[in-house]
């Protein structure tokens, strides 16, 4: 049976970085789990991996779509297992990082993705409620029908709520319970990066400084000027949305960037839903403590004996 070494936890973690040290280490290639790091052009707001790293290791499902093109899961799901195949293929090990929740247990317990079509009218009838009364409306009504989704789902990402809420009404099953799939044919090891709080928000803080310092405004401004408009899914990430507004008035250069570090540290916050600290299945390491060498013999054991508590 093959391995895969998954590598999660919140975002500003450290999961790349580290990422990359070890699959030098074992001559591995690592297959991304961030929902925003697909979209071409979207580099410095989404901590994309530089042309050095990539360079030094090789890097799968980052820039595969333009902003204004559709991505789905299902689409991430058949293309992360191709890439993960290939990789196993040639004789190396693949690791699955990111912080995408949904991205990285639908390769781990292979989720059965809902094949339930998309519905414009239902859509647009929620996202006009959505903008009168406010996500939070959204997620209630979300939590009466499917309580495990709307645990999992963050109030103000109408997009999620809304298709959670389509899968739902459409086929009158919960969406957790049509996700209910079949785990694919590897071993798969999970590592979970944490922190205390407080650090962990610092570095928030300190990386989206580095991005406005490495250029995000103009970023945003080349992708408004291509024709990405605001209201597509891929500029409603953090970063985007709020430099965004910045371009538009809405707010000055200080409040923006105040506003994504804040509403950084709120999605990291939601991240351990679905990273949880008390899941036997992630091995958790506290950065604080110095890891790299610990992951390290972790995961040489794994890749020689598929053992050390893997889930399958």
């Amino acid at each position: 049976m093959s391995h895969l070494v998954a590598i999660v936890g919140p975002t500003a973690v450290g999961k790349s970085k580290l990422a990359i040290r070890l699959a030098q280490i074992f001559d591995a290639e690592i297959v991304g789990a961030d929902s925003r790091q697909v979209y071409r052009y979207l580099d410095i707001g989404t901590a994309k991996p530089s042309p050095e790293e990539r360079a030094l290791v090789p890097h799968h499902l980052i820039d595969v779509v333009d902003p204004d093109e559709d991505f789905s899961l299902a689409l991430y799901q058949r293309m992360a297992y191709e890439a993960i195949e290939n990789i196993q293929r040639r004789g190396k090990p693949a690791f699955l990082v990111g912080g995408s929740g949904l991205y990285v247990w639908s390769i781990i317990g292979g989720l059965r993705i809902p094949q339930v079509p998309p519905n414009p009218q239902f859509r647009r009838k929620l996202e006009e409620r959505a903008a009168k009364e406010g996500g939070e409306v959204l997620h209630r009504e979300l939590q009466e029908i499917d309580p495990a989704s709307a645990q999992r789902i963050d109030p103000r990402n109408i997009r999620r709520l809304i298709r959670a809420l389509e899968v739902s009404h459409l086929s009158d099953v919960p969406f957790t319970q049509l996700q209910r799939g079949e785990p694919p044919p590897f071993r798969a090891l999970v590592v979970g990066l944490t922190t205390a709080r407080q650090e962990l928000y610092r570095r928030i803080d300190s990386r989206v400084d580095w991005m406005v310092e490495q250029g995000l405004v103009h970023e945003v401004e080349g992708l408004l000027s291509r024709g990405y408009g605001p209201d597509l899914p891929a500029m409603s990430g953090l970063g985007y949305k709020q430099i965004g507004l910045y371009l538009e008035g809405e707010m000055d250069l200080a409040q923006a960037v105040q506003r994504i570090k804040y509403e950084t540290h709120r999605f990291a916050r939601h991240q351990y839903a679905w990273f949880r600290p008390e899941d036997k299945r992630i091995h958790w390491f506290d950065i604080r403590n110095g890891v790299q060498e610990p992951i390290c013999r972790l995961v040489g054991r794994f890749l020689s004996e598929g053992e050390v508590g893997s889930h399958r």
